[in-house]
């Protein structure tokens, strides 16, 4: 028994460290892969291919990236200041949108009345897009906070209630079946069976929610806004600073990276039971 035991620590350690390699390998690969690409980016504006005033090279932008920590110009504001501006705008729409979004097409996917009751309603909501809710939210909240949050909501809303509703629809009958056999009430299958087995197709929702938040902070933030990084993307536009502009996509990507590798590692955990083939 204890040789078996060895044997499977032996061949379990020897596992990790391949996968250690291969994650070197693939980090790797993409930091050449980046490299690669500002590098081809430095050499046209170089060799006179683009104009420097409307293409900067990557020099230029790390830069004013690096002048932006500590300058208010041209936005009146530090780069930490936007970043946690944005911050506050993006997650406050996207975690209300979770809160609401997810339950909701949990309800509607188990039971029929509330889908029957619910679903007309929302399909009547889902095609409107995002921006069209402005001028009500303008009337309805004025230009804070909860305006700029509510425009998120409304674009993260959708996909966590469509991945909730069809993830718990994926449900297998059989295992309800075995349940209702066994005497399990509706509630019992439903918080043990079809919520465990719907959360996949729920952190996918989940991560488009998070891309469209983080996507639509710039339109968020043209209601009025006095710090944000899509505030600085727009006067950077208007001041004809196309450095300050891509410093702005820039930061943004790299944060929205950031909390994708953030939900990565929380969708991991809570879906640990769960054996990839």
């Amino acid at each position: 028994m204890t040789a078996d035991k060895q044997k499977l620590e032996a061949k379990w350690s020897a596992y990790k460290e391949t996968q250690k390699r291969e994650n070197r390998k693939y980090l790797l690969l993409s930091a050449a892969g980046i490299l690669t690409v500002l590098t081809l980016w430095q050499a046209v504006v170089m060799m006179g291919l683009v104009d420097s005033k409307l293409l900067p090279p990557p020099t230029v932008v790390l830069q004013t990236l690096m002048d932006k920590i500590y300058s208010t110009v041209p936005d009146g504001n530090t780069l930490g200041t936007n970043i946690i501006a944005s911050l506050k705008v993006a997650l406050s729409g996207f975690f209300v949108a979770i809160i609401i979004g997810v339950p909701l097409g949990l309800l509607m996917g188990w039971w029929t009345y509330a889908d029957r009751f619910i679903r007309p309603i929302f399909e009547l909501v889902r095609p409107v897009p995002p921006i069209a809710w402005i001028p009500l939210v303008v009337v309805w909240m004025g230009v804070g906070l909860k305006a700029k949050a509510l425009i998120i909501f409304f674009t993260a809303f959708v996909p966590c209630v469509i991945n909730s509703y069809t993830g718990i629809k994926l449900t297998s009958q059989v295992l309800i079946d075995v349940s209702r056999t066994f005497g399990a009430p509706n509630w019992l299958i439903f918080w043990k069976i079809g919520i465990p087995s719907s959360l996949p197709m729920v952190f996918a929702g989940i991560r488009v929610a998070l891309g469209n938040s983080w996507s639509t902070l710039v339109a968020a933030e043209m209601l009025a806004a006095s710090a944000g990084l899509g505030y600085m993307i727009q006067i950077g536009r208007t001041v004809a600073r196309p450095d300050i502009v891509i410093v702005g996509m820039v930061v943004i990507g790299a944060i929205g990276a950031i909390l994708s590798s953030i939900l990565s590692r929380c969708e991991k955990y809570f879906l640990r039971w769960k054996v990839n083939r």
